[in-house]
């Protein structure tokens, strides 16, 4: 995890809030080092993880995760986290028998739409455990990204449906959390893409989005961070706050600074 975006949202592993569902959007940029960051800050939280990784292999989130601390593989092996990795699983679905169940079951149906199976087994991963097994702080289910389902014919609707009732298990109900990542293409002619968006920013309490630099590439600014805590029980005029920040990547490690106050420029 990275302690300056902890600062910046007022949190750390020993304070987690609980019963969130925080949107992570990246724009012109890639904002996986969000992903990062929630993932390690979560296992340092000793939090029960569902990890639900549409984009990049196990190993590459090891890799990452051992930089920042946390031993994904140490992880998985005690019961902390249940790893679905689609790069994988997107290949094993072919090669089961239909009556097999398979958390991306979708993907061999002519109805596409179907995410229930994706559900279930996030229900099951994050069910509240024996009393004979180690007790974990929350459940956090955490998605990577969720627009790869477009991608694979998914649409917003179901997709929506299938946080809805993600939300309604593992925040409500177990009192856990909810991280997803969206990628905005920014193509306006997307409609897919900006239904998930807008309905997913209406049900979050808070939202992450990078985005790139106006200006093109910086060696010293990678691109800028804008965040938006929001309460949406509240009436419009009360529920919204926002920062936004500038930020470098490092290798272990990410740095945020006002815009303009770049070390480099100053």
């Amino acid at each position: 995890m990275f302690p300056e975006l902890n600062n910046l949202l007022n949190t750390t592993p020993d304070q987690t809030e609980q019963g969130k569902l925080t949107l992570l959007c990246d724009a012109k940029t890639d904002g996986s080092f969000l992903v990062h960051h929630f993932l390690s800050f979560y296992l340092k939280a000793n939090c029960k993880v569902c990890f639900v990784a549409l984009i990049q292999s196990f190993s590459h989130y090891n890799i990452v995760g051992q930089k920042l601390g946390v031993s994904l593989t140490t992880a998985r092996e005690c019961g902390q986290l249940v790893f679905l990795e689609g790069l994988k699983s997107a290949v094993d679905v072919f090669f089961r028998p239909q009556e097999e169940p398979h958390p991306l079951q979708f993907l061999r149906e002519a109805n596409s739409g179907n995410l229930q199976p994706l559900y279930e087994f996030v229900q099951e991963a994050l069910k509240p455990m024996d009393s004979g097994e180690a007790a974990w702080r929350c459940p956090v289910l955490l998605v990577d990204d969720l627009s790869v389902l477009l991608s694979l014919g998914v649409g917003a609707v179901a997709v929506l449906d299938f946080i809805h009732y993600c939300r309604a298990t593992v925040c409500r109900e177990w009192k856990g959390n909810v991280v997803a990542l969206v990628h905005d293409s920014g193509d306006a002619e997307d409609e897919e893409n900006d239904i998930l968006l807008n309905g997913l920013g209406h049900q979050s309490h808070l939202i992450l989005r990078a985005e790139g630099l106006a200006t093109g590439f910086c060696k010293d600014v990678h691109g800028q961070l804008r965040i938006l805590w929001r309460r949406p029980s509240e009436p419009t005029a009360q529920r919204d706050r926002s920062l936004t920040y500038q930020y470098k990547i490092q290798d272990k490690n990410v740095s945020f600074f006002a815009k303009g106050m770049s070390p480099a420029v100053l």
